[in-house]
This record gives C-alpha cells, structure tokens and sequence, in this order.
C-alpha cells in the first residue's frame, strides 16, 4: 500500500518535533538537578575541655649527691690503707694512716714543756700572792704557760690529720696510692661519691629561664644496662648568670627516689614543665583555619533541620602533641562538646551556611585520646 509523499512529510515532522520536546524536557531537568545544593562530606570531632602542660626538652647530665678528691693536708709515708675500692663507708670512718711517728716524738717534747710550764705558773700564783715575785716576772711565766699550751694543741691538731677520715657516707672509688708511697696536698687517694640520691645539671635556653623556677617538676628518660628507664625530679638551683657563648643557664635539680639503672656520669633526656593550662577548650590542630581576617574553627550548626557550617574567630594559645588551646572571642559562641570540622579545613570548600555532612574523625587522626 503506498501514501502520498506529503503525508510522509507530514509524519517526519511530527517525530522531530516531538522528538525535540523530549530533549529539551531532560536538559532541564539534569540543569535542576545539578543546580541542586550538595552536602560537603567532612569529618568532625567535639571541643573538649583538657590539662595542657608546655613542656621544653632537654638534655642533662646525671652527678651524685656530693662528690669529693680525697687528699692529705701533710706530706708523708703512707702507713696503711683502710679501705676497698667500691666499698661503702660511714662519715668520720678512718680510710688512710701516714706516718706520724715524728710528730708523736714531738708531741711528747711539747708535753713535757707544757707540765713545766704549769708547774711554773703555779708557783708564780704562790709567790705573786705572797708578794715574793715581781708582777713582770709572773707575766712571763703566765705567757709560757699559754705557749707550751697552744704547742701542744697544734701538734695534736697536726696528728689527727695523719688520718684521712670519710667527709660523708658514701663510695670509696680506685685508689691511687699502696702503703709505702710518700703522699703530698696534691695527691688524690681516692674519690668518695654519696649515691643516696642523684643530682642532674643541664641548660635552659635564656628565652626559657624566667618560666623556672625552685620546685618546677621534669621528668627524666635515660637509656640504661637492663633497658628504657624514667624518673621524675625538681628544681632546686637556678643560676642568675647567662652564659654569654651558648646564651643559656645553667639549671640543676634532684632526682626523686634512686632509680634503678642511673648512673652518675650519664646523659639523660629532661622534660622539663614550664607551664600547666588546666581546663582549657583544646581542639586538633587540623581544625584550625587561618585567614587574612583571622584564625578561626568551622563548627556544625543545626539550622531547618540541616547541618550547616559556622565561623567562629578564636585566639590560640599552648599547644601540645596535636592539641591546640582556643579562646573564642565569644564564649557562648563555642561552647564544649561543640561539634568542629577537624581535617582538612584548608583545603575544603566551606563557607557560612553551607550544608554539611558530618562524620566522625577517622581513628588515626584522633588525638589526646
């Protein structure tokens, strides 16, 4: 069956037209659709209330309580020696004996003068009372007296040093004599170290001095024999001078207990506490965002149902291990447990009112936790 030509024009023209209108109708609704306002996705976390301690990191070297170079104050022959190396003696302990057998013979001269002398000086008493002696010759007398004394006390004096006692209680190290060695002042016999507590010396950085202060806390971290081993200490000595080469101070505390593990002599790790902020609004440090006008945090708002994103100015404060301190500018504008965008604030594109999609901050973001 054929159809004349017109009405196959006719039925084309209907199809292009209708065709036409089809397409028009789903280009506007992909345009509607892509026009509609999407939700930025972005990861949260809740401003909470923390302690932040300001901490400064160091280096020190651990020394004993009290230290000391054992020496002779006389020159002599070494007698005997009274000790072992590494043992432990008690204060006033005779350690070392040198020769005195010289000054015992002279002690002995100076005793004998002495009973004279008083024997003398007796007698003068006697005989000034009876007005038999001249009070010129009693002066002489008296001052004789007073000399054989004075002798013999200095020779005494001289013979307790031919015993070298302990200063204190503490180690005896090596010696450094055998007995029959001549010994002089400048002779060191040993060392006597007091290990019943330690002692730890380092450098603050001059900008750091005026933040110490006797009794500020630090803890200790050194690398021992039997492995890892951490102590805590205290300020107690500050020095008042800067060291104009390394523009430091010197700073030296006590190390609390005895810790297993420390030796005099060692390097040791100090954190040392300058500052503790406690209760303050802390955020991480990817919340922070940093503008032209300002430093500010994006926090998750509720508005017609929807999150949406708000912009609040705040001033920041100490940081620690991830964690920054935030001051809003209004506190009733950043309440705690306030949701804030935590990640990736610089490289979003977030704007007031924007519409949010929140999820919580992945587990190795996480900090303070």
């Amino acid at each position: 069956m054929s159809f004349p030509i017109r009405f196959v024009f006719a039925f084309a023209s209907l199809a292009l037209v209708f065709s036409a209108g089809c397409s028009k109708k789903s280009a506007s609704a992909t345009a509607a659709a892509s026009n509609a306002p999407q939700k930025q996705p972005v990861e949260v976390v809740a401003v909470e209330r923390r302690d932040l301690v300001e901490s400064l990191s160091l280096v020190g070297s651990l020394a004993p309580n009290e230290t000391a170079q054992l020496r002779a104050e006389i020159s002599g022959q070494v007698l005997s020696v009274l000790f072992e190396e590494g043992q432990q003696v008690k204060k006033g302990q005779v350690l070392l004996k040198v020769d005195d057998s010289e000054l015992r013979a002279q002690l002995a001269q100076a005793e004998s003068r002495l009973k004279l002398a008083e024997l003398n000086y007796k007698r003068s008493q006697d005989l000034t009372e009876a007005r038999s002696l001249s009070q010129a010759e009693a002066d002489r007398t008296n001052s004789d007296y007073s000399s054989a004394q004075a002798e013999s006390q200095l020779l005494r004096v001289r013979l307790a040093k031919m015993e070298i006692k302990a200063p204190f209680d503490g180690t005896v190290g090596a010696r450094t004599i055998s007995p029959g060695d001549y010994i002089t002042a400048a002779t060191v016999i040993t060392t006597l170290d007091d290990l019943s507590r330690l002692k730890i010396d380092f450098q603050v950085p001059e900008r750091f001095t005026s933040k110490i202060a006797s009794g500020t806390k630090f803890s200790i971290r050194a690398q021992t024999p039997t492995g890892d081993a951490k102590a805590e200490g205290e300020v107690y000595f500050i020095s008042s001078v800067i060291d104009r080469s390394t523009r430091s101070s010197q700073v030296k505390g006590y190390v609390t207990g005895n810790p297993k593990g420390f030796q005099p002599g060692m390097f040791a790790g100090i954190e040392l506490v300058l500052a503790v902020h406690k209760g303050v609004l802390t955020v991480p440090e990817g919340a922070i965002l940093t503008t032209p006008t300002g430093t500010q945090v994006i926090t998750v708002l509720g508005k017609d149902g929807e999150k949406v994103a708000g912009f609040v100015k705040v001033t920041l404060g100490l940081r620690e291990r991830g964690l920054v301190e935030i001051t809003p500018e209004k506190p009733e504008d950043l309440p705690e447990k306030q949701e804030v965008v935590a990640s990736g604030v610089g490289a979003l594109i977030l704007f007031p009112g924007v519409k949010l999609e929140p999820r919580p901050l992945r587990v190795e973001f996480r900090v303070g936790e």
